[in-house]
């Protein structure tokens, strides 16, 4: 699914697609892409071979919970605002091997042979957009670390033992 960019008119070239689950062939263990994909937006030229493309994204992903493991789904939506220059800008200065990027430079992507790749950037974006721990719920009990029962379902009969054995000793300091 690529843009031609010799094809942007000046007033910009208006985006509305809807990219299907399937489009994306790279599997993953985290979650999965479970409808298709829209994107809505503008790709207008910034500057002599920059691009900005601005709009929203928004699909379903599904996920594992991280306490229960249970799978959940959720809307994943994002805004765009995205500058686009050309891969042989993104090369290092001589004799600067590593820099820190700033503000500016986190929302910046290229394009190659005068195309920009969309599924690459959809999938980019779902990607930065995802949590880092995934829940199905905030109150979620999780499993049991004895028995493995997930708690949100059913209780389980399992002592735990909240002291931590190392400090077992300075308890008897607070107890008369």
């Amino acid at each position: 699914m690529l843009l031609d960019l010799e094809r942007v008119p000046p007033e910009g070239l208006v985006i509305d697609r809807s990219v299907d689950p399937s489009a994306f062939p790279i599997e993953t263990r985290e979650f999965r892409i479970t409808e298709a994909v829209n994107v809505s937006g503008r790709l207008v030229k910034a500057d002599s071979d920059a691009y900005r493309l601005s709009g929203r994204l928004a699909s379903e992903v599904e996920f594992s919970c991280v306490r229960c493991l249970d799978p959940f789904r959720a809307n994943v939506r994002e805004d765009l605002n995205l500058l686009y220059l050309p891969q042989s800008d993104n090369v290092a200065a001589e004799g600067q091997n590593e820099h820190g990027l700033g503000d500016d430079e986190l929302a910046v992507s290229f394009y190659r042979d005068d195309e920009i790749d969309l599924a690459h950037m959809i999938w980019e974006q779902i990607v930065l957009a995802l949590p880092m721990k995934p829940v199905c719920k905030p109150d979620c009990h999780g499993l049991c670390s004895d028995c493995g029962v997930n708690r949100n379902m059913k209780s389980c009969s399992c002592v735990r033992d909240t002291v931590d054995p190392r400090w077992r000793s300075l308890k008897s300091l607070l107890e008369p």
